[in-house]
């Protein structure tokens, strides 16, 4: 095997500068979707997925993007992982032999490029249930990433598969089962462990315990956490649940309709949120000997006030401390020093 192949070290993984250089720079990003209608599906619109978002994500840390389902948040992962293109915007990813000349995936024109970046971005996906070929066994689900960037011999190759399920959790003796053999938790240990396998520089952990139970997330969200740590890697986690971040993010951001409403430190946000919007996910955030979460502030009867597309803010018809200039106009992310910034005129 090369020096360039080696699968426990894949492009030095475990020695990772941990600085404050960046990994992911996203600047102005838009994914709109086309609406069709009529016979022929003429376009009759466009939906505003993402709707310019910027932010960068620091090299070792754990960057979070919170928000309601339709926000935007998977998109905007899916966009970063070159799943999906962008309709405007830029992201430059410093990966692997890109580290110092930050690179788009449309600079990646030949498929040996795009495939050497792919092999530093990974995912762990949302449905464990859904995510693995239920007719690949564990041997061949943990062996399939290996195999496809050529690493190491048939014997390296089952050696880091066992150290794999070790660095998850999982016993040798589930290598011959099959997804179906396995509980929700375990499938996703699975999961984890196959977007391991490439030593990844960079993660994306999309929702990766909100389809299971509440006595398993915790397991899950720590493994996570202690990967992550032990190899120094960069993560974007996705999620809607503000729990669930605050226990393994370095820093937030609050997303609603395509924007980022707010962002900065973990604990700048729960300590201080800076707007409306995340003062209201904080309130649905269920405590220990609480009573059911308090109803959702929101102006009565106002659901379909104007805002957003319109020109005013998004969450405008949802807003407790709305003013007829909310309404008019789109507030800009502004730095509100300290590395906080959030979008909001009533401050």
């Amino acid at each position: 095997m090369n020096k360039g192949d080696d699968i426990n070290n894949a492009d030095g993984i475990n020695n990772l500068n941990s600085g404050d250089d960046i990994c992911i720079d996203i600047k102005d990003l838009k994914v709109h979707f086309p609406v069709r209608g009529g016979l022929v599906g003429k376009i009759s619109g466009w939906t505003k997925a993402v709707d310019g978002v910027s932010f960068r994500v620091m090299r070792g840390e754990v960057f979070a993007v919170v928000g309601e389902s339709g926000c935007g948040k998977t998109t905007t992962a899916q966009a970063v992982m070159g799943l999906i293109p962008p309709t405007g915007g830029s992201i430059h990813l410093s990966l692997g032999d890109y580290k110092d000349k930050p690179v788009t995936w449309a600079d990646m024109r030949s498929a040996a490029n795009r495939k050497k970046l792919r092999r530093q971005m990974q995912i762990v996906f949302q449905d464990p249930y859904s995510s693995l070929n239920p007719r690949m066994s564990v041997r061949t689900i943990l062996e399939e990433p290996l195999i496809i960037h050529k690493l190491g011999s048939k014997k390296e190759r089952e050696a880091r598969i066992a150290e794999l399920l070790d660095q998850v959790g999982l016993s040798p003796a589930y290598l011959d089962r099959y997804p179906h053999e396995f509980s929700g938790g375990q499938r996703q240990r699975v999961g984890i462990a196959r977007a391991l396998a490439t030593s990844p520089e960079f993660v994306v952990a999309d929702e990766p315990v909100s389809a299971l139970d509440v006595s398993i997330q915790a397991q899950i969200i720590n493994l996570l956490q202690d990967l992550q740590q032990r190899y120094r890697q960069t993560m974007l986690f996705i999620s809607h649940d503000l729990a669930v971040v605050r226990h393994i993010a370095n820093r937030i951001a609050v997303m609603y309709q395509g924007r980022i409403m707010e962002m900065g430190a973990n604990e700048q946000i729960f300590a201080s949120p800076a707007h409306p919007y995340t003062e209201l996910l904080l309130r649905s955030v269920p405590t220990v000997g609480s009573a059911a979460a308090p109803r959702r502030q929101e102006v009565d009867g106002d659901r379909d006030a104007p805002g957003g597309d319109l020109g005013g803010c998004a969450f405008y018809p949802r807003c407790p401390r709305r003013s007829e200039r909310c309404r008019q106009e789109t507030p800009p992310l502004e730095d509100l020093g300290g590395n906080r910034l959030a979008a909001c005129f009533c401050r």
